[in-house]
């Protein structure tokens, strides 16, 4: 597993319950601003890693649940966001703004 790869489960790992970030944002923490997509096919394996990593947290840049696809039934992504009192519409997180968490603010990166 590659060094970047292991370097954006940490970051996730960090997102606060009931606060999601995006692919671009765990992206820019990194270092590596137009690299959302590799953040995307890191978590696209996320549930094999040990500890947990929590995918569900991460969103497109619209809060909308786009890598949904990649979790054990096609709602399960949503299932762990309203365990965490995150509302989602149409695939969409409701007051995406409010829940946002910068992870270049927040860790001062």
């Amino acid at each position: 597993m590659s060094d970047f790869f292991l370097r954006v489960f940490d970051i996730v790992r960090l997102i606060p319950e009931g606060k999601v970030t995006t692919y671009g944002h765990i992206a820019k923490s990194l270092g590596s601003a137009r690299s959302s997509r590799m953040v995307g096919w890191a978590m696209n394996g996320a549930h094999r890693v040990k500890p947990k990593v929590p995918a569900h947290r991460v969103v497109n840049r619209n809060g909308m649940l786009t890598g949904k696809a990649h979790f054990e039934t096609p709602t399960k992504m949503q299932e762990l966001l309203a365990k965490e009192k995150i509302k989602v519409k149409n695939e969409t997180v409701l007051d995406f703004e409010k829940l946002f968490w910068d992870p270049v603010i927040e860790l001062g990166l």
